[in-house]
């Protein structure tokens, strides 16, 4: 059986970026759960499906064609043959996905793909309900956390990095918006399992976050 990573946390904590660097240490394959929400937003954009439409939706997923595979120890998809990748982080793509992802049957569909990966091998699985609703079982649960300020500020300054303009304050209410959403949805909203290990990250590198990860997970392996 493979071996499960659950790395659950809210938005700007960090995970995907810790995801990756514990995935590599420790061989694993890294699998981001967000990019399928936004793969499911991209196609309902796509075929003019409105978010919260939830009749739509169903429709909608029932022709959706994902192809599934691993690239570089890292999972990856195509829809319809095609590959999406910047469209994933489109403007459009960000200000609908959170409305699409609170949607049942879009959660419903996700998790079930997600699910299916396990026969590729070990997983470092990251999003908000991997260690309650994909995976409950996972051999392995972090919650990772910090302060809205703070994960504001690590947003507004990776922005700043990319050479691009960036309001701190309007990231600030971005991020206490999408907790709110992220918190309070009926399916699956984000909590913290019972047995996950919580990291507070605020004042933590990414690299003490990850040593932290991969000491607990080779410690207990």
């Amino acid at each position: 059986m493979s071996l499960i990573i659950a790395i659950d946390g809210p938005s700007a904590s960090g995970k995907s970026t810790v995801s990756r660097r514990v995935a590599q240490r420790l061989n694993f394959i890294h699998v981001d759960s967000g990019s399928f929400y936004r793969g499911a937003t991209w196609y309902f954009i796509k075929k003019d499906v409105a978010a919260g439409d939830e009749a739509a939706a169903e429709s909608a997923l029932r022709t959706i064609r994902p192809e599934i595979f691993v690239k570089e120890h890292a999972v990856g998809f195509s829809i319809d043959g095609f590959r999406p990748d910047a469209e994933l982080r489109s403007r459009e793509v960000n200000d609908l996905v959170s409305p699409v992802a609170a949607m049942p049957p879009v959660r419903a569909w996700v998790v079930a793909q997600l699910r299916k990966m396990s026969e590729f091998g070990n997983l470092v699985m990251e999003g908000r309900d991997i260690g309650t609703a994909v995976f409950p079982d996972a051999a392995f649960k972090f919650y990772l956390d910090a302060a809205p300020e703070e994960r504001a500020r690590r947003r507004h300054l990776e922005i700043l990095n990319a050479g691009k303009k960036a309001d701190y304050d309007e990231i600030l209410r971005s991020i206490l918006k999408r907790d709110r959403i992220d918190s309070s949805r009926a399916s699956d909203p984000l909590k913290i399992a019972p047995d996950a290990v919580v990291i507070q990250s605020t004042g933590m590198t990414i690299d003490e976050v990850v040593d932290l990860i991969v000491s607990t997970v080779q410690r207990k392996k």
